[in-house]
Formats: structure tokens, C-alpha cells, sequence
């Protein structure tokens, strides 16, 4: 079925989505389709990638039977309504939209044959190095939701799951990169505070996180037993590790996550 692939948005992420498309081989840049009403985007898509883009939707709908729906939940709805009348039954429509749920584009759409794949990615898709998760419905076949799951491999790790779980997914690692990069700009301003400049304390920090997350990685050991052979007795490992518990670091990652995951699921109340 690898023919054509339409994108309706050219945001960044359907921009890490097409890299990687392109460098996997999946798809050729004259087979890639993209619709962005910003003059900006579609002339950076076209000069950067070679890929064919329009100011409008409905040539996407028209020359594509595999269809990337990359706008924001906000303006899903008026999208879907502008389009429903050029959907078919053989398309298949694959939504990056936080939040809103499968059965809102089936009711906004209006047609009960509609093959609907929801995908909760995150932003090092743009690097290559990110973590989707995937839900579809039953008019979805195993072999359409592969095509789907070959996409998202192109750009880091894939995991299938029940709909149900996608809330927790936005929350953990769909929202997860702006936490890792708060704490990441922290320490680098910890290192400055420290007497460190700034270029010194942002290489430090970042091989340190880059690093830390081979070792995790690689040993395959828990993160609280590779935290222990850090912390020798009264050293100053444990020392700022009590100041972290002090003051409820565990408490406050897992109340940012939850936060994240009630506002997914207030997106998905659009509907």
C-alpha cells in the first residue's frame, strides 16, 4: 500500500515524522504529501526536504489513502468537518492530537467505517529518539496498524496499546521532555551558581544525563540500586539526595505526571 502519505499541519512534529520517514526509505519525497496553510512552514518543508505541499486539505484526502492528522485538539474539530465528506472507507486516518479520544473523530466524522489510529509521540522524534504509543480501532486491520507502527519506528521506540492508556502515555512521555528539560536547565544553572561557567556546566550536565541514561540502559539494573553505588556513607551524593526527599522530589514528578494526564483527558471532553 506504500504509495502516497498526506500530512494535514506541517508542525514540527509531522516535520520529525517526515525526516524520518525519508531517512528509514519508507516513503520517497515525491510520494510525501503535506498541507500547511503557513507560508513559512511550507516553504521550509520544501526546501529542507523536497516534499510536496499544498495551502489547503483536500488534495491530501484526494491523493493519499494513509493520512497523518497533525493539527492541534483545538482545531481538530473544524478540520474533520471541513474534510468529512472527502474521507472513504479505505483511508486511513492516524490522528497526533493530545487527548481526544477515537470515538470523538468517529462522532465528529460521522461514518462508522472509519480505519482511525490515535498516537500519543513526543518531540525527540525529531532527533529520532522518540516514544510513541499507539491505539486503534476495530476497523483497523493488524496489517494497516503495522504500516502505522513502521511510521513511528522510523522516528524512536513504538508501543501498541488499549486506548484507555493513553492519558497516562500524554502525561508520562508525551508532556515527559519538558520536565527532563527543566531539570536539565536547572542543574546548569546549579553548576553557574556553583562558580562554573556556562558553557562548562551545560557540557557537564548534559553528558551527565546522556550518560546516566546509557548506564540505565545498559545495565539493565533498577535506577534506585545504581543510585545506591553513588551515594558512599556521608558523602555528598546522600547529602543532596536528602535534600531532594525533603522536599518531595518523588511527590512532585508524580503529581507533574498526574497534572498532565488530567488535562489529556479535559482535551478529550471536546468532543
Amino acid at each position: 500500500m506504500k504509495q502516497q502519505i498526506g500530512f494535514i499541519g506541517g508542525g514540527q512534529m509531522a516535520e520529525a515524522l517526515i525526516k524520518g520517514i525519508i531517512a528509514s526509505g519508507l516513503y520517497q519525497k515525491e510520494n510525501i504529501l503535506v498541507a500547511e496553510p503557513n507560508d513559512f512552514r511550507r516553504n521550509h518543508l520544501e526546501k529542507v526536504y523536497s516534499v510536496r505541499t499544498y495551502p489547503h486539505n483536500h488534495t491530501i484526502f484526494d491523493a493519499s489513502r494513509l493520512i497523518i492528522l497533525a493539527v492541534k485538539p483545538q482545531t481538530m474539530k473544524s478540520l474533520l468537518e471541513d474534510c468529512k465528506d472527502r474521507v472513504r472507507p479505505d483511508h486511513i486516518l492516524i490522528s497526533i492530537a493530545a487527548g481526544l479520544p477515537i470515538s470523538f473523530y468517529m462522532k465528529t466524522l460521522g461514518k462508522k467505517e472509519t480505519k482511525m489510529i490515535r498516537v500519543m509521540p513526543n518531540t525527540p522524534a525529531l532527533v529520532l529518539e522518540g516514544a510513541s504509543a499507539l491505539s486503534k480501532n476495530d476497523n483497523v486491520s493488524d496489517e494497516e496498524m503495522r504500516l502505522a507502527e513502521e511510521i513511528f519506528l522510523a522516528v524512536g521506540e513504538v508501543v501498541i496499546l488499549d486506548e484507555v492508556h493513553l492519558d497516562a502515555v500524554t502525561g508520562l512521555s508525551g508532556s515527559g521532555p519538558a520536565y527532563v528539560f527543566s531539570f536539565v536547565e536547572a542543574l546548569i544553572d546549579a553548576g553557574v551558581k556553583a562558580g562554573l561557567t556556562r558553557i562548562v556546566s551545560e557540557k557537564l550536565a548534559l553528558q551527565t544525563i546522556s550518560g546516566s541514561i546509557k548506564l540505565l540502559r545498559e545495565s539493565g539494573e533498577h535506577p534506585a540500586a545504581l543510585r545506591g553505588k553513588v551515594t558512599s556513607p556521608g558523602g555528598t551524593a546522600i547529602t543532596a539526595l536528602h535534600v531532594l526527599e525533603k522536599f518531595g522530589f518523588h511527590g512532585i514528578i508524580m503529581d507533574i505526571v498526574e497534572s498532565a494526564v488530567i488535562r489529556s483527558k479535559q482535551l478529550g471532553k471536546l468532543e
